[in-house]
């Protein structure tokens, strides 16, 4: 069974996208340009040290044998300006559902239509899979990402907390040796 994605352009009916935006499947030879933009966001997000993904480990993850995520990009003009890398969950009451781990786009390029595209490319793929919802998280103090969230109509839910264990924090549940 081939893992070559085919490649995938959106036109979206709701919006005016400008012919310089190109909206498709993510390919290996993203990964690069792709990795620079989590990277972007982590610094954003006041975490830049905590990034321990490397291209490597993202083109294993998104394209080898048992591909984890699906990775949808915007280029502008012909260079790699944005990135929506999502997966299928599963939800005990609603089923199947898509989640939206990360969207991001070049800070000079906002403002385009470009993170709207995106968006729009994982919830359409989420509504023709007719999944019973679509998540993600925004952290409480980005105020532009939960403006744009609440333009589109989303609900933000401030009544659940997020838990996580880090790799750290898990290597207490390893057993014995």
């Amino acid at each position: 069974m081939s893992n070559v994605r085919p490649v995938l352009l959106l036109t979206f009916a709701s919006m005016k996208v400008s012919p310089a935006l190109v909206v498709r499947s993510a390919t290996p030879e993203d990964m690069p340009a792709v990795h620079a933009l989590i990277v972007e966001l982590a610094i954003y997000e006041r975490a830049g040290d905590e990034v321990e993904t490397t291209m490597e480990q993202l083109t294993l993850d998104g394209f080898g044998p048992q591909a984890i995520f699906e990775l949808v990009v915007a280029e502008w003009e012909g260079s790699l300006v944005g990135m929506a890398l999502w997966y299928t969950k599963y939800s005990t009451w609603k089923g199947k559902c898509g989640f939206l781990e990360d969207l991001v786009v070049r800070d000079s390029y906002r403002g385009k239509g470009i993170g709207r595209a995106l968006f729009e490319s994982v919830a359409e793929e989420c509504a023709k899979r007719n999944f019973g919802r679509m998540e993600w998280q925004v952290l409480d103090w980005n105020e532009p990402a939960i403006g744009f969230y609440k333009k589109l109509g989303a609900e933000l839910d401030p009544e659940w907390l997020n838990g996580k264990f880090t790799r750290k924090g898990l290597k207490q549940f390893m057993p014995p040796h």
